[in-house]
């Protein structure tokens, strides 16, 4: 192969790879930013529904993004059966995802309708306890509708079809937003009703995301040949047993990633209030950029998988460099950003010229450099990994991962946040060295399998 068609070849891989990244990470931007502006409203309500609405969001997510991750291998299944052409598997993995998510939702549902008491076991005040308790017996009905919702978006982005997600999910967060303040502070002739107002309206954004998705794949013509809903009551034990082999060790790395980064927090809250709203700050700001590494890892697993039903692992290869690559180009850029900007993020929450905030302000700026060179190696570990889901590697990865971020990040955070004077700033510095530990591993494991691949094609050629 020469020059110019490496060139080609390569040219086309990022155009197809940026037509599904760019509307995934616009989607998942705008949810990041409804999440910002709940915490705001929550602010305006009180601090006793700010503490309770951030203990209430923090346990909701939780049992989603859990969910989110179980179902996650609809993806890479619905990926390679499209790049084989095997109409009819596209369809029987997307139904049997559904039957997923209902089981899922319906466990979910009965634990979050029930923590009351758990949450008085771990010491939460009487008036958090209930005021999230409200909030969740609301928000457990959104639990469906989120992770069903997740099925529809692995299956039609794994068609290449991403554009239909992104302006559902904007269209779903322009109503959340607007529907929060209209229904927690009573407006437009509605009751004012506080944190479960901010509830109603989140649950109503996840049903149109739902039902919107789920609307545009059951009508769009070109989507009939996949037979996508068509019996859907009839279980296939075959199906549900290879989702459940490639999406449980997701969700159980979902899980504990979720509990790593609450025990960071609990770090930097040991360290003082001033650490860790300046943690709070920096990890805001981190988390919307976060979105389009995210949303790069998800195309990637599409990419990936694509090819691997065409068993062209030199096409898988290439796929996976260049997801990593657009990937570390991206994170370079707002790195750059946060170095050389970081009081002017930091003003966006704070009041620079308010001396109380001075020392809230030195630690913000002190974290956002190490969050500016850190989030390069987050980036690289969280594509590499979509890399291996694309590949339905998922069980390794989630040991590897395991290993990584518990052993190593949170044991160095924990020495060097309280053991050395870098304190809150070695804390992430730690974490970071534990990001650093599962990217190497995960592009290890990625090109070991690819090269033992190749070399078996090689041989039976």
């Amino acid at each position: 192969m020469n020059s110019i068609s490496i060139r080609s070849n390569i040219q086309t891989e990022i155009r197809e790879f940026l037509k599904l990244a760019i509307p995934l990470a616009s989607a998942q931007v705008a949810q990041a930013i409804t999440g910002f502006v709940d915490t705001v409203m929550m602010g305006w309500l009180g601090q006793e529904v700010l503490a309770a609405g951030g203990l209430a969001t923090m346990i909701f997510m939780a049992f989603m993004m859990t969910g989110v991750g179980i179902i996650s291998g609809v993806s890479p299944l619905v990926s390679e059966a499209y790049g084989a052409r095997q109409n009819p598997r596209v369809g029987q993995v997307t139904r049997q995802g559904f039957w997923i998510a209902l089981l899922l939702a319906i466990i979910g549902m009965q634990i979050i309708a029930n923590l009351d008491g758990l949450m008085q076991q771990f010491g939460q005040a009487e008036t958090t306890v209930i005021l999230a308790d409200t909030y969740l017996n609301v928000m457990a009905w959104g639990l469906f509708p989120a992770i069903a919702f997740a099925v529809l978006r692995g299956s039609i982005v794994s068609l290449s079809e991403a554009r239909p997600v992104m302006m559902i999910v904007i269209t779903a967060t322009g109503f959340n937003i607007i529907g929060n303040y209209v229904l927690a502070f009573g407006k437009l002739g509605f009751p004012e009703m506080g944190i479960a107002g901010l509830a109603v309206a989140s649950i109503c954004a996840h049903w149109i995301m739902f039902l919107s998705l789920l609307g545009y794949m059951l009508w769009h013509k070109a989507l009939g040949k996949y037979s996508l809903f068509q019996n859907i009551h009839r279980l296939e034990p075959k199906i549900l047993q290879k989702l459940l082999w490639v999406g449980v060790p997701i969700g159980i790395a979902t899980a504990l990633e979720y509990g790593l980064f609450t025990t960071v927090t609990f770090f930097m809250g040991a360290l003082g209030t001033p650490v860790l709203a300046a943690h709070q700050i920096v990890m805001q700001t981190i988390l919307v950029i976060f979105m389009v590494p995210l949303a790069m890892s998800y195309a990637a697993t599409v990419r990936v998988g694509q090819w691997l039903g065409q068993r062209n692992w030199q096409q898988v290869r290439q796929a996976a460099l260049v997801s990593i690559g657009l990937t570390v180009t991206f994170m370079l850029v707002t790195g750059i950003a946060l170095v050389t900007h970081p009081q002017q993020i930091i003003g966006l929450y704070l009041d620079l010229n308010d001396p109380a905030n001075a020392n809230v302000l030195s630690i913000g700026v002190s974290l956002m450099t190490v969050a500016a060179f850190g989030q390069i190696l987050d980036g690289v570990q969280r594509t590499a990994n979509g890399v291996l889901q694309g590949l339905q590697d998922t069980r390794i990865p989630m040991l590897l991962g395991t290993a990584a971020y518990w052993g190593v990040g949170l044991t160095t955070s924990y020495l060097l946040g309280f053991h050395t004077n870098l304190a809150g700033r070695g804390v992430w510095i730690g974490t970071y060295i534990g990001v650093a530990t599962a990217a190497i591993a995960f592009i290890g494991r990625f090109w070991g399998i690819v090269s033992k691949k190749k070399c078996r094609q090689i041989v039976n050629s």
